[in-house]
């Protein structure tokens, strides 16, 4: 299960987990303190990265690839 977050530059990054997953990292993160990150593993490269939840325009369910 992966999800895509489109960032208020245009990138896309598809991330593991669903849409609730992300949506519920993203707002714990905008309620901390200013700066907090959202954390996530980036699906592609397995890589953790921390997302600025301010600059996640949308968030929708990866299409499983046939």
């Amino acid at each position: 299960m992966a999800c895509t977050l489109l960032l208020s530059t245009g990138e896309e990054l598809e991330v593991g987990g669903s849409v609730a997953d992300a949506a519920t990292a993203l707002e714990n993160a905008a309620r901390s303190s200013a700066g907090t990150l959202a954390w996530f593993e980036e699906t592609e490269r397995g890589q953790r990265l921390g997302v600025n939840p301010t600059q996640v325009v949308t968030v929708r369910e990866t299409p499983a690839s046939v």
